[in-house]
Order: C-alpha cells, then structure tokens, then sequence
C-alpha cells in the first residue's frame, strides 16, 4: 500500500477544525434537547456554516492532491503531449468555474456588508458567514494551479485507492 505525506495545509486543518465543531455543536445540542427539551438556537446556523467551510476547504485539498472525481480512461491512452493538453484543459475548465463561483461570491458577500444584513437566528452580520465562499474559493483556484504544475512537471502523488 503506498505511503502518502500527511496533508498539513491550512485548509486541511480549516476542514478538521469545522468538523470537530459540527460534531461539538450537534453532540452538545443532542444531549441538553434530551435532558432539557429545548436545544441551543445556534446550532443549525453554525452548522450549516461550518458544512461549507468543511466542504470548500476539504475541496481545496482534494484539488491540490489530484482527488477530485474525473474520468481518467482518456489521460492513460494519450500520449505525453496530448496528456498535457487535457491537463490544460481540465484546469481550464475549474478555474472558470470557480472563478464565476468567486466573482458572485465575492459581489454577494459585498453586498450583505453593504446592506447589513442579519442572520435570521442570531441577528449576527450576514457576512460573516458569505466571506467564506470567495477565500475558499481562490483557495481552490491557487491549490488546482500547484496541482496543474505539478502534472505538467510530471510530478504526482501515488494514486487514490478506490473501493467500489
């Protein structure tokens, strides 16, 4: 089974701190709506703002180590040229996603500062909670072009192992 170097980025610890705090935050408002019946009010608000945070950070670091869902029958038959080219590609394809992903990430978040908009549990700044999407998202954009060097360099991480 091959070895991989632990993935020690700010991201990946962004990701295990929002997951320690999901499942904090959840095991806490189980226990006191069972002892209590009431729950604390924060707990949907922040945890459905550490899913995103926990999902675009996860993101960023399945897209720095070449882990993202692809087909990869076409990569392995081409040859090392045209391997490349549909790195360029696929890469290509991302950054435009993202990009508009964090251009109308970065207007929304503009605007609920702007306007100030409130959270409808807390009350807190509605910013605080949309700031996220466009970080994570040039996050992405800056970990999928050290993977895209990194491919065209020829350099790679030892393969995913998949179950299915």
């Amino acid at each position: 089974m091959p070895s991989r170097s632990p993935k020690f980025r700010p991201e990946a610890w962004l990701a295990t701190i929002a997951l320690i705090a999901i499942c904090g935050i959840s095991l806490g408002n189980v226990i006191v709506r069972y002892a209590t019946d009431a729950s604390f009010a924060f707990t949907e608000e922040f945890s459905v703002f550490l899913l995103v945070v926990l999902t675009f950070a996860g993101a960023a670091v399945a897209a720095r180590h070449n882990q993202h869902i692809r087909i990869e029958l076409v990569e392995h038959y081409l040859p090392p040229w045209g391997r490349k080219l549909v790195f360029v590609v696929q890469w290509l394809a991302g950054v435009t996603v993202v990009g508009i992903m964090t251009w109308f990430g970065s207007t929304f978040a503009w605007q609920e500062y702007q306007w100030e908009s409130l959270s409808p549990g807390l009350g807190l700044p509605n910013w605080i909670y949309v700031i996220w999407l466009p970080l994570l998202s040039v996050a992405i954009i800056i970990r999928m072009t050290q993977n895209l060097v990194d491919r065209l360099r020829g350099k790679t991480d030892p393969e995913a192992i998949h179950e299915s």
